[in-house]
């Protein structure tokens, strides 16, 4: 089984930086996608920004220019740096990482991380 491990998220004022990280561990394929995706309470869960195995990325408008994610294949990590935040993204944020086998794709997701920024 994939193993999910999210860190960095926390109390951060609005105006701030925080960096996610989310390690991946329990799996021997190559992981095709990762990204993170985000929920509040009474809403939807969101995707946030994804990375694909050769580097291209995508984001949610909400966060264009503020964000960059990116990974690091050997260590099977991905990043979600965060700038210039807004109370707006106050969320949990979730790792997700998108394997393929034999034609087939799995999706696995973290327990999920808290971010909160205050006003």
């Amino acid at each position: 089984q994939v193993q999910l491990v999210e860190s960095g998220g926390g109390l951060v004022q609005a105006g701030g930086s925080l960096r996610l990280s989310c390690a991946a561990s329990g799996t021997s394929f190559s992981i095709n996608v990762m990204g993170w995706h985000r929920q509040t309470p009474g809403k939807q869960r969101e995707l946030v920004a994804t990375i694909q195995s050769g580097g291209r990325t995508n984001y949610a408008d909400s966060v264009k220019g503020r964000c960059t994610i990116s990974r690091d294949n050997a260590k099977n990590t991905v990043y979600l740096q965060m700038n210039s935040l807004k109370p707006e993204d106050t969320a949990v944020y979730y790792c997700n990482v998108i394997t393929g086998l034999r034609g087939y794709e799995y999706d696995y997701w973290g327990q999920g991380t808290q971010v909160t920024v205050s006003s």
